[in-house]
């Protein structure tokens, strides 16, 4: 770090003064003043500059540990590491998230068929047995790093074709085809993950993963697509809002 994190905060406000300090130290990750790599500043000289107790300086930078934006190294120091994706819960795809974050998304496609489909996936597209669909399976890097691994089924007559999901996300795909997302149903969970996916996915075998299954609906109410997707739990995380009504 060449110079030291400029920070405000405000003694007087009920938020603890740990908690100004992590979220000031996240901001600036996230905004980019401070890059992967970056030698943070010591515990003792922050707490020191800042005029902080030890305790209070230490218990900021463990938030951010915890979350995965900063590491300790024995005989380095603490370095800021790539920060987390942070997508909120809503209804846009993922490859378009991370294009607006700055995340440089590219897609690796590993099946593209035609066939019929399993009881489950005609339930979830609410078809016929003898309706065929599009099986796509991708990998979705992030700055060259996989982060999900994502499995869609779609009715033949909407599916995108293989080369415009390589280059572009799935529901930017459909737009391209006049198919327009109004409404989804979505389920988040968490798994282990196999051999297969840690292989893909640069984890180990039975690493924690989650999970989203989502029944996506066109403005016609009509499935025009199902997924089955997981990420990386050490680089990923959805983010909601809670209303009090």
């Amino acid at each position: 770090m060449s110079q030291p994190l400029a920070v405000e905060l405000d003694r007087s406000s009920p938020v603890p003064l740990y908690y100004q300090l992590a979220q000031a130290i996240e901001g600036a990750i996230l905004g980019g003043s401070l890059a992967p790599g970056d030698r943070f500043e010591n515990e003792l000289a922050l707490a020191k500059r800042l005029n902080l107790s030890r305790p209070t300086t230490r218990r900021a930078i463990q938030e951010l540990v915890d979350k995965g934006l900063l590491v300790r190294k024995r005989g380095v120091g603490t370095q800021v590491v790539q920060s987390p994706v942070h997508r909120p819960v809503e209804l846009t795809s993922l490859f378009d998230d991370l294009a607006r974050a700055g995340q440089d998304p590219t897609t690796k496609l590993l099946e593209y068929s035609v066939g019929l489909p399993t009881e489950d996936v005609a339930r979830e597209l609410n078809i016929g047995p003898e309706s065929e669909v599009v099986t796509v399976r991708r990998l979705r890097l992030t700055k060259g790093e996989p982060l999900a691994l994502m499995i869609n089924y779609m009715p033949v007559d909407v599916a995108p074709e293989p080369a415009e999901l390589e280059a572009h996300g799935l529901y930017q795909s459909l737009r391209t085809k006049g198919v327009h997302i109004r409404l989804a149903r979505q389920r988040i969970g968490a798994k282990a993950a196999d051999r297969d996916e840690a292989h893909l996915l640069d984890e180990k075998p039975k690493a924690p993963l989650l999970t989203m299954h989502r029944t996506a609906f066109d403005d016609s109410g009509k499935v025009v697509e199902y997924g089955s997707h997981v990420y990386r739990a050490s680089r990923y995380y959805f983010d909601t809002t809670l209303v009090d009504r």
